[in-house]
């Protein structure tokens, strides 16, 4: 199973979109199963794992029902509440969907930087086990030590960190995103998503090696065993194609780690989020 582990569908709204800035015209239109099977079919790629953009039990279930319709939707990573604290009656909900495999919060857009240390946030993290849930993180470089703080907090908890958190590529920086990820990495309930680099380069005229130091990093600190492809389509298109993005990717991997791309495009995701092989069909 070749399985992209991160992209995201939507029927575009620009009341609630409002993320979508002007400069990503392109990002401004529906973006639906349809579209995704011919991206998958033409790469290679057999399965996804549908990620939450809008924070509503809407997206959740809007996200549920294209997972229902569309048998290669393997997973969804939704939303809900964390810090509800009805947060279990919530879960228990949700637990009639197979195809959940986990929750996400847009951390990256909180102001408090230690947002995920807040104690009712770390109790609806905490409530996620039970359920056999992972966690999807996303956050910035700046907010990596409260994110290494949570990952300590709850040592039985599934974490995956989304996009690499993010680091300055357009400018070339490295350090401190470079230490906080070796000290994130050394919990070992914590994976790591190749995904987003292209969006986090310079849209124009970025070129594979400037994201080549960042994966140096990130493969040294996760090992090829935790970490997982994602293409964050259909962001990855205000900086690039699906085939660029994999192949980004792929590239990478026969150069530096030969031997592990089922691994990284497929049979780390899968265990991470215990789901099963199926064939991309769409109708």
């Amino acid at each position: 199973m070749r399985l992209d582990a991160h992209q995201h569908f939507w029927r575009y709204d620009p009341r609630r979109d409002t993320w979508i800035g002007d400069d990503m015209a392109v990002l401004k239109r529906d973006f639906l199963p349809e579209e995704f099977a011919r991206e998958l079919a033409a790469n290679g790629i057999d399965t996804s794992i549908a990620v939450q953009a809008d924070q509503s039990e809407a997206e959740t279930q809007f996200l549920l029902q294209l997972a229902n319709d569309t048998p290669a939707i393997v997973g969804v990573v939704g939303w809900i509440d964390l810090r509800d604290p009805a947060v279990e009656k919530r879960l228990h909900f949700f637990s009639q969907f197979k195809k959940l495999c986990g929750f996400r919060h847009i951390v990256q857009a909180e102001s408090d930087d230690r947002f995920v240390l807040r104690s009712d946030f770390i109790r609806g993290v905490q409530a996620l086990r039970a359920f056999h849930y992972a966690y999807d993180l996303l956050v910035y470089p700046r907010q990596l030590p409260a994110a290494i703080r949570l990952v300590e907090k709850l040592p039985e908890q599934r974490f995956v960190l989304n996009h690499i958190a993010k680091p300055d590529i357009r400018a070339g920086l490295l350090s401190p995103w470079r230490e906080y990820i070796y000290e994130l990495a050394a919990s070992p309930n914590v994976y790591c998503k190749l995904s987003g680099l292209v969006t986090e380069a310079d849209w124009e005229k970025w070129r594979p090696q400037d994201c080549a130091p960042y994966l140096d990093v990130v493969f040294e600190a996760f090992g090829t065993r935790r970490l997982m492809f994602g293409s964050d389509w259909p962001v990855c298109l205000l900086a690039a194609n699906y085939a660029e993005v994999k192949d980004l990717v792929g590239d990478y991997v026969r150069q530096a780690a030969p031997g592990s791309s089922d691994a990284i495009f497929g049979e780390n995701a899968a265990r991470f989020y215990g789901v099963k092989a199926v064939e991309w069909t769409c109708n």
